[in-house]
């Protein structure tokens, strides 16, 4: 029980404190009056086209499905130890993931992380406490332009342009791809700037399956913090391929007395069902309190 408190305070942490053209054709017409015509010039490559083209092979390893649900084996790694428990991760595309814990053996549910379009929702079932706040009041989601959106398309592996829900095919074109080390073991990168962040996508060229996700702020009064998702383990769901082990990492600088710090988060899943008998929202109970999140990171302080 002691070490699911644990995980519970550093898991809020973490996640409140510390998503049909064609190619022109250039050729020169023969010339008539001469016994041999001239050569046909090629037409030149075209980077941006060859670029969407790339994009559109990423984007089409989206998943089908609205809903994904699996069993969960959560780890949480703030530097010094690890802390794992069981879970259910259950996520319903446009509308909410949640993150349930669980207490082990007994799988009785100990505390539940909500994201939904407009907030952010934590339950703590132990101390009978709950926080409900929007993206603009959890400072590292709003300093790294992270809305629930930008969330989705991390845990379902999906490139994505910034505080946008989808992506139509005129969006691709935003993209910058570089396949020149996409050769052998290599990998394709996509990259797109937005203000003070910088995104990027290191893409496997074989099955254009997105490995990594990297999510840079470069703030002029504090460095560069930086944020990455990794993703191992494809399996099949469905006619498409999802990574059963996903990796969250969060890099923040040293401010001021307050060092550098890195935190991890390991979601391992197991069995992937599109299961739809749950309800979409969570609404704490009238014997719950809310707090704010100062306190439960006041708690996280204090332990």
């Amino acid at each position: 029980m002691k070490k699911t408190k644990i995980l519970l305070i550093s898991m809020t942490a973490l996640l409140l404190a510390s998503c049909g053209t064609k190619k022109a054709v250039i050729q020169q017409k023969p010339v008539q009056d001469t016994k041999v015509a001239q050569p046909t010039i090629p037409a030149p490559k075209d980077n941006k086209m060859q670029s969407v083209v790339t994009m559109q092979r990423i984007t089409d390893n989206a998943l089908y499905q609205k809903n994904l649900v699996s069993n969960l084996t959560f780890t949480l790694n703030d530097g010094r130890k690890d802390i794992t428990v069981p879970g259910i991760l259950r996520m319903r595309k446009d509308e909410v993931i949640r993150l349930q814990l669980l207490i082990p053996i007994l799988r009785s549910e100990v505390g539940r992380i909500e994201f939904t379009k407009d907030y952010v929702l934590f339950i703590d079932r132990i101390h009978k406490q709950y926080v409900k706040a929007s993206y603009d009041e959890v400072g590292f989601l709003r300093d790294n332009g992270i809305n629930f959106y930008s969330l989705q398309s991390l845990f379902w592996n999906q490139v994505f342009v910034p505080r946008q829900q989808g992506m139509s095919e005129a969006d691709l074109s935003q993209f910058t791809v570089d396949e020149s080390k996409a050769q052998g073991e290599g990998v394709i990168t996509v990259s797109l700037k937005d203000g003070k962040m910088d995104y990027k996508w290191s893409v496997n060229p074989k099955n254009n399956l997105i490995q990594l996700t990297t999510i840079t702020y470069n703030s002029t009064a504090h460095g560069a913090s930086k944020l990455s998702w990794t993703y191992n383990d494809f399996r099949a769901f469905g006619s498409k391929l999802f990574p059963a082990d996903q990796t969250l990492t969060i890099n923040t600088p040293a401010i001021g007395q307050k060092p550098a710090k890195t935190l991890k988060a390991n979601f391992v899943l197991d069995g992937f069902s599109d299961g739809s008998d749950w309800e979409t929202l969570t609404q704490p109970s009238d014997k719950y309190t809310k707090v704010s999140v100062e306190d439960i990171l006041g708690k996280l302080m204090n332990f």
